[in-house]
Formats: C-alpha cells, sequence, structure tokens
C-alpha cells in the first residue's frame, strides 16, 4: 500500500465538463497529471504496470449508500455479474446490500468472503448441476427459475424434504436498452418465460405442484443503459397484472417484485443517465396504484444494479505503443484490448480517453484508438480527440471502466488479464493481481 502527497489540485470550468463521468474524486494537476482517490494515475501505472484497472472505492461505497437512500423500502441486489472480487462483495455487504449472482463460481467467491447466502440471489438462463448443488448447499436466498426444465430439475436436488424458495423470471415484452443485445425484457430472446404466450402462467402453475418450492415473487430485466424511467412503469403494470390474474386463479398473493437493473450511465460527456430519484419516486407510484386497482398488497420492490455501481468507479490505463497514419486516419496503438474490454466490438460502446501523466499540446487532433490483439475490429475508441502530440510511451485513462471489463476480459492471444487496483485517501492496493504467463503455461497440462 502506498501513501501519496501530491501538489494541489486545479481543476478549471473546461477541465470540469471534461472530468463529468469520472470519478468524484478526480482531480486535475498542473502538467497534465490527473488523481482518482489521491493517488496519480500515472503513478497507478508506473507501479503497477499497465493495462491496469483503477477502482475508486469511496466512490462505489458512495453508490452503494445512494442506492440504499433512494430505495429504503426495496431490497437492492448487487449485479455481480458487472465486477465482482472480494473486496468488492465486502464493500457491498457492509453497505447492507444484497448480491445477485449467475454461476457457481460468483457465489463461491462472495461465499469466501463470508457473504451471507440468504441476501444471495441465483439468476442464470442455462442453470449447470452445479450452480444448483451449490447454490443449495450454500443456502442462497432465493434462485431465480428461467425455464420449465428447471422446475422439476431443482425440485429433485431439493428433495422431498427440503425447502428453497424461488421466483419465476417472466418476459414482459417491453424492448429497451442501449441495444439490441442487451435488450432481455423483449420476446424471442433467450431470457425468461413469456406472458404472452401463457408460458410464464404454465411454469407457475406447475412450482405451486412442488411443496418444497416456495414462491415469492416474480422477476424481470429489461435490458441494460435503460436511460429511461417509461419502461419500467410499463413494466410494473404487465407483472401487476400478471400477479392480479395468479390471484384470481390460484389465490396467489406474491410478496415480491423484482423489476432488475439496466439503470443507464454516461459513458462519455453530455450523455444521458437514468434519474434514480426520478426512478424511484415513479416506480414507487405506480405500483401502489396498480396494486390498489387489482386489489392487492403491494409487494416488496427488488432492483438489482451492477454497472450503474461500479461501472463510474473504474478508469482503465494503457501506455501508447505506437502512433501510425494510414490514409486520413490515425491509430493510436496502446497495450491493451479487446481482451481487456470486449465491450467496443460487442456492442459499439464509445469511450472518451484522456492524456495523463504530462500536458499534451493544446492543438487536437481526431485519432482512432485501437489495441494491440490481431484482429480489425481491436478498436477501444473510434474518432476520439487526443493532443496532436500523443506519441508512445504516453499514458492513456479511459474512465467508466469499473463495469463488464475485468468480468468479461479473454485470454485471447495469451497477453494476460490486467490486475485491479483499489485508491482511496492517498492510498492504492492490489484487489486483483495480474494474470501473468506462468497462469497460463500451468493451466496447459499436456503434450
Amino acid at each position: 500500500m502506498t501513501t501519496v502527497h501530491q501538489p494541489t489540485a486545479t481543476v478549471d470550468a473546461t477541465s470540469a465538463a471534461g472530468l463529468s463521468v469520472w470519478p468524484a474524486s478526480t482531480a486535475r494537476f498542473p502538467h497534465g497529471e490527473l488523481a482518482v482517490g489521491g493517488v496519480p494515475l500515472a503513478e497507478v501505472a508506473d507501479r503497477f504496470g499497465t493495462p491496469v484497472y483503477v477502482l475508486d472505492e469511496t466512490e462505489v461505497r458512495d453508490r452503494c449508500r445512494t442506492y440504499r437512500d433512494t430505495f429504503p423500502d426495496a431490497e437492492v441486489l448487487y449485479a455481480a455479474k458487472a465486477f465482482l472480487c472480494r473486496a468488492m462483495a465486502h464493500w457491498v455487504d457492509e453497505h447492507g446490500l444484497g448480491l445477485d449472482v449467475c454461476s457457481a463460481g460468483e457465489l463461491e467467491l462472495a461465499a469466501a468472503t463470508g457473504f451471507p447466502a440468504d441476501r444471495i440471489v441465483l439468476h442464470g438462463n442455462a442453470k449447470s448441476p452445479r450452480d444448483l448443488d451449490t447454490a443449495l448447499r450454500l443456502g442462497v436466498g432465493r434462485i431465480v427459475i428461467d425455464s420449465p426444465s428447471e422446475i422439476a430439475r431443482l425440485a429433485a436436488a431439493v428433495g422431498p424434504g427440503g425447502h428453497q424458495k424461488v421466483m419465476v423470471r417472466v418476459v414482459p415484452g417491453i424492448s429497451a436498452g442501449g441495444h439490441e443485445k442487451i435488450r432481455t425484457g423483449a420476446e424471442d430472446q433467450k431470457f425468461g418465460l413469456s406472458i404472452a404466450d401463457g408460458y410464464a402462467q404454465h411454469a407457475i402453475a406447475r412450482i405451486l405442484d412442488q411443496p418444497q418450492l416456495e414462491l415469492t415473487g416474480l422477476h424481470c430485466h429489461l435490458g441494460s443503459q435503460i436511460t429511461s424511467v417509461k419502461p419500467y412503469l410499463v413494466a410494473v403494470r404487465r407483472m401487476v397484472g400478471l400477479m392480479s390474474r395468479l390471484y384470481e386463479q390460484h389465490g396467489l398473493v406474491l410478496p415480491e417484485l423484482d423489476l432488475g437493473g439496466g439503470h443507464g450511465i454516461a459513458y462519455r460527456p453530455g450523455e444521458p443517465a437514468l434519474d434514480l430519484t426520478a426512478l424511484a419516486r415513479k416506480v414507487r407510484t405506480e405500483l401502489d396504484d396498480s396494486c390498489a386497482a387489482a386489489g392487492l398488497p403491494v409487494p416488496r420492490l427488488v432492483i438489482e444494479p451492477g454497472r450503474a455501481i461500479v461501472g463510474p468507479a473504474g478508469v482503465a490505463l494503457y501506455r501508447v505503443l505506437s502512433v501510425k497514419h494510414t490514409g486520413d486516419t490515425v491509430f493510436v496503438a496502446v497495450d491493451g484490448g479487446m481482451s481487456d474490454n470486449p465491450r467496443p466490438a460487442l456492442y459499439g460502446v464509445r469511450y472518451a480517453p484522456r492524456l495523463v501523466g504530462r500536458a499534451g499540446t493544446a492543438h487536437r487532433k481526431r485519432v482512432t484508438v485501437v489495441g494491440r490483439h490481431c484482429e480489425a475490429g481491436d478498436v477501444l475508441a473510434g474518432d476520439v480527440e487526443l493532443p496532436a502530440d500523443v506519441r508512445p510511451g504516453d499514458l492513456l485513462a479511459v474512465p467508466v471502466a469499473g463495469a463488464y471489463h475485468l468480468s468479461m476480459a479473454s485470454g485471447y492471444n495469451m497477453v494476460g488479464r490486467p490486475p485491479v487496483v483499489a485508491v482511496r485517501d492517498g492510498l492504492a492496493r492490489l484487489l486483483v493481481r495480474r494474470e501473468s504467463l506462468e497462469d497460463m503455461r500451468r493451466r496447459d497440462v499436456g503434450l
């Protein structure tokens, strides 16, 4: 752990606008230096190497508190798929949030920190036997059933004398999200059971025939990067409508309604983000009104933010390896790429990289920041402005890199996954070490 002493920060109005998507602790120093959590980013790069993910612990904790304060009557589950390590699980636990996991691996890691299993929910459209066995062994709070075949499998695994709380993932028929590949509330995608074709109702009837399974509520997830409140309000109406029909058919009153997550954040200055205060207020009003109209008691609301908690707390650091002019395009190649951030290639996500560690020229030029991998699609940031004198050896920082970076990182070209470094109050500490060539060699066991 390193303590850092630095000069007084100065942030002018122009710089402040450019730093709007950075962690709140970000400070700009003379000569182009930026610090996060009181630690200069250039020092992090020098100490831990690049690429490296930097995570502002205070920002994560503040966002956990914001959700708790904004949704005081709801159960807030952090979606671990966005990013999970032992420290992250510990921070989430300390602030009273639950955990949403998608695999035995995520579940085992959370359990290794002592995270209370009854505050964990297991998701997944195709849960393996290991996923279910691990969930039952550790005693997770709820398992979200995603397909009819899971009902018999889970009931058999629980056994005639056992008991497990479950929810059912419902497809409400709502298309929402920042890209077609992350819209999960519409028909004809792999998640959930449709209301429209009756599969959701049929699955619920089957669950009610299994005495060892206790149905506690309905679940839906509309997609990711949703920046409007309206889709959530439509979802509330449709989910309460289904709850009303279940009451009429089975006399069933469900105590929980899980609206999932997908809360959109800004990746570049000026982009929209979901207004959490408006979401909380309007969803509560819609839920109260819809339940009153249906003659139902109001269920407890459950939400599952992931990206919105950890995404803005992260910064990815890269070293420039080359600058090349090809036709009218300037390619700035860095020492990472799609193996540590596949999202631009998968979803067309756009970032706003910044030169740090030195002051560049006032004149700026449009460049394309690319990775080191053998793919033409390995582009981290296309058509962005950087100082005209950007050169090999420079340090580039990419904000909003806390979610779906390490968790989606791969072993492509065997470059090794980057480490994660937490910063707070002038201290930097390693949370996840860099994947080494020795790690990769050890996995290869045969000739």
